[in-house]
């Protein structure tokens, strides 16, 4: 049994901008519940009972979320955010526990991953790691891992070259493993030739060293879907993919007590609703659709397949969501208002907007204001990360808007366009760039005015 785990939470998120700047990725939402939430619960069901979590930018977040899982937590701060190894080193000076689960506070993972993880650990092994396929994905981006019978023989570093899996940040050391965390040499070591590696002590340059000391280190391949947040796209990404996995288990309606469904309502397949939840006339609803308590779907309101949508919501007057979307706590999303993605809790979406992206809370978008996905030469938006140049396979062409922002009436936002948090996009204004966090961007109207009258028609 092994019953103890650090998390590791301490990062700036400033990939994954304009979310972290308010939040730490570890606080941000996949299906209505933080990263950290869902991985505290896939740990307490394979055993875990005291958590040791590693807190930096924005902690008193991430305390808050910890708190309330009600469980055996010990905070450690991070203060020179140099890497995550740092982190598990000041974590592994408060907990002695061997061997022990670690886990990186931006990875969504199944319960299902966590399962293979646990029982593939041997008393023989010094490590074992989740590996994921890469199955398309550029190996520049991730740690990548060379593995052959269920062992880790390798690892690269934002590879150049051919590679089948990558690492995924969850692991289970041993007290051996935790001597080469010590020893970790502050930057990846294992590169192509011509990289510019980052100085940054990442636990993959630790597994490097363990496979060179003749180490065993075993690799468990994730079961169902793994996304690592860490750009904006990803967190779209997850947040499809887990409303897809919830809601593919309704085999049939579960409808708690004082929910009431409309005769009227066209309901095409299993549902699940909350408490007191109603679903009025005219519904369309695709089916396996998870909806919380004290929400109202009422007025020909059109509904996709596999989302999710929160508690205390408004969705009403012929609006459409969109399959794979995901809607937080207290969020309204009024007259013929259509919308794809992610909302946050507490964004109101109002009359004839469209929209598809990502969406912070407390967001409030204004009537007619419209995202656009298609672009002029069918191709996917390349995004500036930090100075380097991307082109998401999902999510290049939608909207991305920060948290506590607002639009005005007409907004237009272009293709692929990130909207920083406290920002206001006026009346009338297109964005085709960027908006920078705390900017209010207005439009500059220029008026011709002359005199008129009947003299001009005759009389």
């Amino acid at each position: 049994m092994i019953d103890s785990a650090v998390i590791l939470a301490a990062g700036r998120g400033t990939r994954i901008w304009p979310y972290g700047e308010t939040k730490p990725k570890a606080a941000l939402p996949v299906g209505n519940v933080p990263i950290m939430t869902r991985q505290m619960r896939c740990l307490k069901s394979v055993g875990v009972k005291m958590f040791t979590i590693v807190t930096g930018h924005l902690e008193q977040q991430v305390k808050s979320i910890a708190l309330r899982e009600g469980a055996d937590v010990t905070f450690v701060h991070q203060p020179d955010l140099s890497g995550p190894a740092q982190g598990l080193m000041l974590a592994l000076e408060r907990c002695d526990a061997d061997p022990i689960y670690v886990v990186y506070g931006d990875v969504v993972a199944t319960v299902e991953s966590y399962k293979a993880l646990r029982d593939c650990w041997r008393k023989d092994c010094d490590a074992a790691v989740l590996v994921h396929k890469l199955e398309g994905e550029d190996p520049a981006e991730w740690f990548c891992a060379s593995v052959a019978d269920g062992q880790l023989q390798s690892v690269s570093a934002h590879s150049r070259g051919e590679h089948s899996h990558r690492l995924c940040g969850i692991a289970v050391l041993s007290e051996k493993a935790a001597g080469y965390v010590e020893r970790h040499p502050g930057i990846s070591t294992k590169l192509d030739v011509g990289a510019m590696p980052a100085m940054e002590a990442d636990l993959s340059q630790t597994f490097q060293d363990m496979v060179d000391g003749g180490e065993k280190v075993a690799a468990v391949e994730t079961r169902d879907f793994f996304v690592d947040v860490d750009k904006p796209w990803h967190l779209l990404e997850a947040n499809g993919r887990m409303a897809e996995y919830f809601n593919r288990r309704l085999k049939k309606d579960e409808i708690s007590d004082g929910a009431k469904i409309s005769e009227d309502a066209d309901i095409q397949g299993p549902i699940r609703v909350g408490p007191n939840s109603e679903i009025g006339k005219r519904v369309v609803i695709q089916g396996h659709v998870s909806i919380g308590a004290n929400t109202t779907i009422t007025n020909g309101a059109m509904l996709g397949r596999h989302i999710i949508i929160g508690d205390s919501c408004k969705i009403r007057d012929y609006c459409q969501l969109g399959t794979y979307s995901v809607v937080g706590n207290n969020c309204v999303i009024g007259h013929c208002a259509e919308f794809t993605g992610v909302l946050m809790n507490k964004v109101y979406l109002y009359h004839y907007c469209e929209l598809s992206g990502v969406i912070g809370t407390a967001t409030d978008i204004g009537a007619a204001t419209v995202c656009g996905t298609l672009r002029f030469d069918d191709g996917r938006t390349i995004h500036n990360v930090k100075g380097r140049k991307e082109m998401p396979r999902i999510g290049s062409n939608e909207t991305y808007i920060g948290e506590y922002c607002r639009t005005g009436v007409n907004a237009i936002i272009m293709p692929g366009v990130k909207m920083g948090p406290y920002s206001i996009l006026g009346p009338g204004t297109i964005a085709y760039h960027d908006v920078p966090a705390r900017t209010l961007v207005l439009a500059k109207q220029e008026q011709v005015t002359k005199e008129w009258g009947p003299e001009k028609y005759g009389w």
